[in-house]
């Protein structure tokens, strides 16, 4: 990589006593009888196995037939066993045991819509919900080793969707309410999918928008499908399909509010969350009851440090992993989320101060995306509230640029409010580096690698490097890493494991700096990130060369001052098929119609010929470059350099 980057700058914030007093990991540490954060992290990537004991036995997780071995690198650490001979489900962990304690009658989440409602569930009436939803599965004949979908808004239902799959030994499929008929299929198809959990429709920005069609779409293509709950959200009158839907109203509410929690072994799949890749279909990252949850309430514990009593509302979708790991994470510690279905600045850009004030929300989880939007709105709309509840900002999916981080830190939150970056993946079940209560931070910074993740940057032989940009990665596993992608072992092994022996390499620029600060500066390979989502551009690439005109299509991400990076497709048309803007549009509508309007491209251009090797690659890297006017760097191993030129002369 090329690029330069400024190493340089100041600690911009530093923990008080109050901050290093109450951290979880301050309290981990004494345990232990660890003097400082550097002798965490060695003794923690030394002896994983050590490490991942005591974090289980910090979060109290229990098992209904206790493991025999921590961890088993008898397959190689790319196929690590964790928690071996164990018996556990995580539902247990995140409601069951809180039954007949005070936590009981504490609340587990704060629901608010976007037309005003708002909702705090109790761990109790989570308990009481969870068994009628199980109960319903188990009367469509759903158990052990069946996946289910969730395509659903961000409502209470999909709360009690997710843990109620898990509960009855179900495999959690969580799939983002903003896709597309294309996009839902393909995932439901792959899981092999028995069920789909949806809702008639969504508010967006005071709009209604139809879900079930979409959804009716996915499962006629799906063969596997045989049932479908719907939640009657927006109150469409809906024709049901007989015989495979049913009304969440009609069939869950009327359950027992008693159920038994299917007993499954520790390393039982849990859930599959689709992540893009930059060739092929979604890549299905496998996760376990004892694997992605302990990693998401690990690090909410020692990055966000979230106690009992506290509130944390990390902006997302369910479908994205940080939907499950705010679910996950916040229940197992007994604290509170917060979840928001709708736009955060609708009716008015104060939306999102006025459900903190509101909530009394601790910790803050927003996109850099969202941040450079709200800017330019004016200061008045957050000075109108009091923000006192916050402890932190916190946020991930895509770096920052200094700006907006300082606005946010110095502006909103008066300087005293650090900014959690957070930064990992689906494939991680949350962070490789983040910032935590008891280390300084500088502007864009994390403080360090997440306790237990063995993270380095390395330059192109593999070397460690310090204040030079190089490749992210981890050389020892973890308990979150993913077993794997779903019925694709080897694009698992390819895809991280195949440049250096037995080193996880993440596909991220990174760097960290003589002070011991580390800046994630974006994917290494091809793939999108459009406001923190990831999209491969084969997903895109594929819709429109179903197009009768389209021979040959490329998708890159560009800079974007609001969403971070955006969408644009290079395309190759037939023989005597004119470009013009009318094929432009209905080009670009396909893509939407497919995968969701927030993935549409920017811009569709078109081009004689695509740059590629004579292995036949599309050189993806080398159109940005060359549409942005950057290096392009050796170009020999192109068959068809010429159209090079071609693509620096198209606007930007």
């Amino acid at each position: 990589m090329s690029e330069k980057f400024d190493f340089g700058g100041e600690i911009v914030w530093e923990p008080t006593p109050d901050h290093i007093e109450k951290a979880h990991l301050t309290a981990f540490m004494r345990q232990h009888g660890i003097p400082d954060f550097d002798a965490l992290m060695q003794r923690s990537t030394e002896d994983v196995s050590w490490f991942t004991d005591a974090v289980l036995k910090y979060l109290k997780i229990e098992f209904y037939k206790p493991y025999i071995k921590v961890a088993n690198f008898e397959k190689g650490i790319q196929w690590a066993e964790w928690c071996v001979g164990g018996q556990m489900n995580i539902v247990h962990n995140c409601v069951d045991k809180y039954m007949g304690t005070p936590t009981e009658h504490a609340a587990a989440f704060i629901w608010e819509g976007e037309e005003g409602e708002s909702r705090s569930i109790s761990y109790g009436e989570l308990h009481a919900q969870v068994n009628q939803a199980a109960n319903a599965l188990r009367e469509l004949g759903l158990g052990k080793g069946d996946a289910v979908g969730i395509y659903m808004p961000m409502i209470p239902e999909i709360v009690v969707a997710l843990l109620a799959i898990a509960k009855i030994g179900g495999i959690i499929l969580p799939l983002f309410s903003g896709y597309g008929v294309s996009a839902v299929t393909t995932r439901l198809v792959d899981a092999d999918a028995k069920a789909l959990f949806t809702a008639d429709g969504v508010f967006r920005r005071g709009k209604p928008v139809d879900m079930k069609s979409v959804a009716d779409q996915a499962a006629d293509l799906t063969p596997t499908l045989k049932h479908m709950i719907v939640v009657n959200r927006i109150g469409l009158d809906l024709d049901l399909v007989a015989d495979r839907d049913h009304w969440w109203e009609e069939i869950v509410l009327r359950q027992p509010t008693q159920a038994a929690t299917e007993v499954t072994e520790a390393e039982d799949t849990l859930m599959v969350i689709y992540t893009s890749g930059t060739t092929g279909r979604p890549k299905g990252a496998v996760h376990t009851h004892c694997g992605f949850p302990i990693k998401a309430a690990q690090d909410m514990a020692f990055g966000t440090d979230l106690h009992v009593g506290e509130t944390l509302y990390w902006m997302s979708d369910m479908g994205w992993m940080m939907g499950p790991w705010l679910v996950f994470g916040a229940l197992i510690l007994g604290g509170t989320f917060f979840i928001y279905d709708g736009a955060p600045d609708f009716p008015a850009p104060n939306r999102l101060w006025e459900m903190v004030e509101k909530h009394k929300i601790a910790t803050l989880g927003i996109s850099p995306t969202l941040v450079r939007a709200l800017i330019p709105k004016g200061d008045e709309h957050w000075q109108k509230h009091d923000l006192s509840s916050l402890r932190f900002f916190a946020s991930t999916g895509e770096p920052w640029n200094p700006d907006p981080w300082m606005w946010l830190f110095e502006k909103v939150g008066g300087g005293n409010v650090p900014i959690i970056n957070y930064s990992g993946g689906t494939e991680i079940s949350g962070g490789i580096v983040m910032g935590n209560p008891i280390l300084p931070l500088k502007a864009c910074a994390f403080s360090a690698p997440c306790p237990g993740i063995a993270a380095d940057v390395v330059n192109e032989k593999g070397e460690s490097v310090t204040d030079e940009v190089g490749e992210l990665v981890i050389r020892a596993p973890w308990i979150g890493m993913t077993r794997g992608f779903w019925k694709d072992p080897e694009r698992y092994i390819e895809s991280y494991w195949s440049q250096w022996k037995d080193v996880w390499v993440h596909g991220d620029f990174a760097a960290k700096d003589s002070d011991g600060l580390w800046y994630i500066l974006g994917r290494s390979d091809d793939t999108i990130k459009v406001a923190g989502k990831r999209l491969g551009p084969a997903e895109v690439e594929s819709i429109l060369v179903e197009h009768e005109s389209v021979i040959e299509a490329a998708a890159i991400g560009i800079p974007d001052p609001v969403k971070g990076s955006a969408v644009v497709v290079f395309v190759v048309l037939g023989k005597n098929v004119e470009g013009s803007d009318e094929l432009r549009v209905e080009l670009r509508n396909m893509i939407a119609t497919a995968m969701g309007k927030p993935l549409a491209p920017k811009e569709i251009l078109f081009i004689s010929d695509l740059p590629k090797t004579r292995n036949g690659k599309v050189m993806r890297r080398m159109i940005r470059s060359a549409y942005l006017g950057l290096d392009l760097g050796d170009t020999s191993a192109l068959v068809n350099g010429d159209v090079m030129e071609e693509i620096k002369g198209l606007k930007v």
